[in-house]
């Protein structure tokens, strides 16, 4: 299988927030080659707006790992670092996302490829933007720093 351009959003606001992210793309890059990381960021959260801030950022990767396979690592990664499942939006030490997988689309029960939140997530837009502002998401097919601009 040849080689993909991923790109994975990573955000943590629990605990030694700074510590979970820089674990998490350190274990990340035992698994996969990491191109480029944007900067990281805090930001407001999203969804349950009543817990504490998130630092978040983006990593680019190139990988020869299908996308079930990249979620089965995100997900053992995020229960290694001590992440709980219990509702949409809680409080993590961790979150791995999958935002991008190439120029491809992947839909599966577990997975949606491209993310289907990209476009109302400023944050996620803003660290997109730094690494990758001419990237086209394949779905919108209009480039990141479009999607920004257009971005509430």
């Amino acid at each position: 299988m040849s080689e993909m351009i991923c790109y994975f959003g990573l955000g943590s606001n629990l605990g030694n927030r700074q510590e979970y992210m820089l674990k998490a793309l350190s274990e990340l890059s035992l698994k996969m080659k990491i191109l480029q990381n944007s900067e990281i960021i805090e930001t407001k959260p999203y969804g349950n707006v009543n817990q504490p801030y998130f630092l978040n950022c983006v990593t680019k990767i190139d990988t020869e790992l299908k996308p079930d396979e990249l979620l089965k690592i995100c997900t053992e990664i995020e229960n290694k670092l001590g992440r709980k499942r219990s509702q949409k939006w809680a409080s993590r030490t961790i979150d791995i996302d999958i935002l991008f997988y190439g120029n491809e689309t992947f839909q599966s029960d577990e997975l949606t490829i491209p993310h289907p939140e990209i476009q109302k997530r400023r944050f996620v837009l803003k660290s997109l933007n730094e690494i990758c502002p001419d990237l086209v998401h394949p779905v919108l097919n209009k480039k990141i720093s479009q999607i920004i601009l257009e971005c509430k």
